[in-house]
């Protein structure tokens, strides 16, 4: 299976961060991933949204890395939540239990608000 390279952009609505990502989320996607979050925490947002609706393939490597995020989220204290993921990534993450640590949200609006309203 061909995947893409991982790009991402990094915005910023309010107080939250949103990391957009492009492309497969695999090894080759570590350094992309890393800049993309010494970004988005650069200006000490009240969390960080990871944007995966245009993410091609996620594989066990790829989870790793998120799981990377994850560890250096909670040395933080930086809530990650993520929207965007299709229903089989999505019960991926509920099978690995990622989903117990980061809130899935069906779209960007509701994970902003969901930040806003667990950072007060």
């Amino acid at each position: 299976m061909t995947t893409s390279e991982l790009s991402t952009t990094v915005r910023r609505r309010d107080r939250v961060a949103v990391i957009d990502l492009v492309g497969g989320v695999n090894a080759r996607a570590e350094h992309s991933l890393d800049t993309a979050w010494a970004e988005a925490v650069r200006e000490l947002p009240d969390a960080v949204v990871l944007n995966f609706r245009d993410a091609g393939y996620i594989n066990s490597t790829g989870i790793a890395l998120i799981v990377g995020l994850l560890a250096k989220a909670r040395a933080r204290g930086v809530p990650i939540r993520a929207y965007g993921l299709t229903p089989h990534y999505r019960e991926i993450f509920e099978i690995t239990r990622l989903a117990d640590f980061l809130a899935i949200n069906p779209d960007e609006d509701s994970a902003v608000r969901g930040a806003e309203r667990s950072s007060t």
